[in-house]
């Protein structure tokens, strides 16, 4: 395998607020579409093999923005369900609970059908992605794989993929439009980069 590459989003309003965004399916702002297309530089050279992305449109449109062929929807790579705090700032959150931490507290159920997650949930399907990317990689040889997805799953993913806890995601830093790769080295897994994005003054200069 080559190295697998994580995507996260574009902004969105909300992002731009801090409001949790899981399963509320808004689309990119300007900035967002820009960041997006700011992507293609970044991954010119990269030999993709296979594209995978959360069902959610931001991240699909920050995949076709980002100029990548054929993606194919993975249900699980869909943002942690922040069940009642879905829409709501950490800020706000801890008005009431002033210790509140996401990485090891989870979320309060909002109903049935958003029930929230815990960290070890969110986990469990960073698992299964990574199970889907072993097997994927065994077929296409050197070429990398993109996960195109949210920021608190891949954090948890990155987490897993060095064999931490999922609340060992909390270490890890992911900001809109930006790319980060996860490779070995002495066949240990490895980060050998993180939240790259390019700047936006130069944003213009990309056709």
């Amino acid at each position: 395998m080559g190295e697998l590459i994580l995507i996260r989003h574009g902004e969105t309003e909300w992002s731009r607020s801090g409001q949790h965004t899981s399963y509320t399916d808004l689309p990119l702002t300007e900035l967002g579409e820009r960041q997006a297309r700011a992507l293609v530089p970044l991954l010119a050279e990269r030999e993709i093999g296979l594209t995978l992305v959360s069902p959610y449109l931001r991240a699909r449109r920050t995949a076709e923005l980002a100029g990548l062929t054929a993606p194919r929807e993975a249900p699980d790579l869909r943002e942690w369900d922040y069940g009642a705090y879905e829409g709501i700032t950490t800020v706000e959150i801890r008005r009431t609970r002033p210790d509140w931490n996401l990485w090891t507290d989870g979320v309060a159920a909002v109903s049935e059908e958003h029930p929230g997650e815990s960290p070890q949930e969110v986990g469990d399907r960073a698992d299964r992605i990574l199970a889907e990317v072993r097997a994927a990689a065994s077929r296409l040889g050197e070429a990398d794989i993109v996960l195109v997805a949210h920021s608190h799953f891949l954090r948890v993913l990155t987490a897993r993929y060095l064999r931490l806890t999922p609340a060992s995601g909390e270490l890890f830093q992911l900001a809109t439009g930006a790319v980060s790769r996860l490779g070995t080295e002495h066949d240990k897994p490895v980060v050998t980069a993180l939240n790259m994005a390019l700047p936006e003054k130069l944003f213009n200069a990309i056709a």
